[in-house]
């Protein structure tokens, strides 16, 4: 055995995560809260804040305004991780995040709705997110790598929490332009984490479980059962934009003041986390996620129908925003995790880069279309097409595969030729309970989809030990 692959494997034995590694998941993490934290800040505030500059009287400019930035992440999140291969991620993330803090600071001081729609066309022009993963894959082994990514979405279903209790009371304090440049100086802010907090990668180099291949993006396109997730996640996210349009102006109109919406969205909130927890675990340790997922969705349904009936009535209002955020909870929980069961091993991260497009584009899509419809047919027609975006969901995840009981384990070998990495592929798929293997040569790493219960852990490692040997 070689010595590179005799540290490796202790490495690997370690079931802690390293202090450099445990710093980069941190310091990235916090690049992507603070960054979504601004994205999340003006949701439940904005619509109420539009009102008040010219042009803000037309809902199809304000739901442009809100999803804008959702257009343009989509077109350049990709090709910003693709750079961050050829010039360095650090330089990549750090022009991502000024260009963001421009149209932070850009939209702070817009003077009507247009220059404010110019300003989140900036802000999302600063899409870093999918070089900031390739940073995490450079800066993580394999097999802490998912540990890893669990820390930076913890961290953003968190700030969506913090923002929409926050965000009311900010807007109080400083309004939405104090928000837009509180924003703007978090991105700031981020920049020195990037320079002082995470570590230098030691090595830079493209990682297929966690970014776009070109090659592969044809076979993810094509495979339908990843398709029915990449229009979930772009329904969930539509839904999500076209709503809060409505549901800031319904809770104003109902007599709550503005200021006082937190105490809307908090217990509603902590009341979903509450009922997500246990749902989670059934579909997740007992086998069951399908119908775990597909009730999801009706409820979202459900929700979507109780707003549009309800939204004239204060508890209506309320009721129907708790139904939804148990069941935006789990579906936005749930969704990653099924793309990973789903999508070819080797296909991961392609899998990934096509569902977070979709999502930007359902942000894009939910603000325009919401706004729209706002504008010419009312505020019940926004939550009409919510509703058959949920139907045409839940029609589509009814027919959905079972989700196998199986997750992804992956190994550094070391680079090997391409007859030796065929070799060692052909053996790890015969070890007990592995359900699909990949050895990629020239990354020098062996992806396993493996069954969550009783696979040969042991024997997959002889055989890795005596390859790296």
């Amino acid at each position: 055995m070689s010595a590179e692959f005799s540290a490796v494997s202790e490495l690997e034995l370690t079931e802690s995560m390293t202090r450099s590694e445990k710093r980069a998941a941190s310091g990235l993490a916090a690049i992507f809260g603070l960054r979504m934290l601004g994205m999340f800040l003006i949701l439940p505030v904005f619509a109420l804040y539009a009102q008040d500059l010219p042009g803000g009287d037309n809902h199809t400019l304000v739901g442009l305004a809100l999803g804008m930035y959702g257009l343009t992440q989509a077109m350049l999140m990709i090709p910003f991780g693709m750079a961050s291969d050829r010039i360095g991620r650090k330089k990549v993330i750090i022009f991502g995040l000024i260009v963001f803090a421009l149209g932070s600071f850009l939209a702070a001081s817009a003077t009507d709705i247009y220059w404010t729609i110019a300003g989140r066309a900036l802000q999302g022009a600063g899409a870093v997110s999918a070089a900031v993963t390739a940073m995490l894959a450079d800066l993580t082994r394999e097999e802490h790598r998912t540990k890893a990514m669990a820390l930076i979405g913890s961290s953003i279903g968190v700030t969506f929490g913090v923002s929409l209790v926050a965000g009311p009371a900010l807007n109080h304090l400083i309004g939405v332009p104090g928000i837009f440049a509180l924003t703007g100086v978090l991105a700031l802010a981020a920049i020195w984490v990037v320079k002082v907090w995470v570590p230098d990668p030691a090595d830079s180099h493209f990682h297929a479980d966690a970014q776009a291949n070109p090659a592969k993006l044809v076979d993810v396109l094509k495979n339908s059962q990843l398709l029915r997730l990449d229009f979930g996640i772009f329904a969930l996210h539509a839904a999500q934009m076209a709503m809060f349009l409505v549901v800031p102006l319904a809770l104003k109109k109902s007599g709550l003041a503005v200021a006082q919406h937190w105490a809307v969205y908090l217990p509603v909130l902590l009341g979903s986390f509450v009922l997500m927890v246990p749902a989670i675990i059934v579909g997740e340790k007992r086998g069951q996620m399908k119908p775990v997922f597909v009730g999801a969705v009706a409820l979202m349904l459900l929700a979507q129908i109780g707003l549009a009936l309800g939204i004239e009535h204060f508890w209506g209002i309320v009721w129907a925003l708790f139904a939804y955020f148990v069941a935006f909870n789990l579906l936005e929980a749930s969704l990653p995790s099924l793309i990973s069961k789903l999508a070819p091993v080797s296909a991961k991260g392609t899998a990934m880069g096509v569902y977070n497009t979709a999502q930007a584009l359902g942000l894009f899509t939910g603000g325009l279309a919401g706004g729209w419809l706002a504008q010419h047919h009312g505020f019940q027609a926004v939550f009409i097409f919510c509703v058959v975006l949920m139907a045409a969901w839940l029609v589509v995840s009814l027919s959905m595969q079972t989700p196998p009981a199986i997750k992804t384990r992956m190994f550094r070998v070391g680079a090997m030729p391409a007859d030796q990495a065929a070799l060692l592929k052909m053996q790890l798929a015969g070890v007990a309970g592995v359900v699909e293997a990949v050895v990629l040569g020239e990354e020098g790493v062996a992806m396993l989809k493996v069954s969550i219960k009783g696979w040969d852990e042991a024997g997959a490692r002889s055989l890795l030990a005596t390859a790296a040997a």
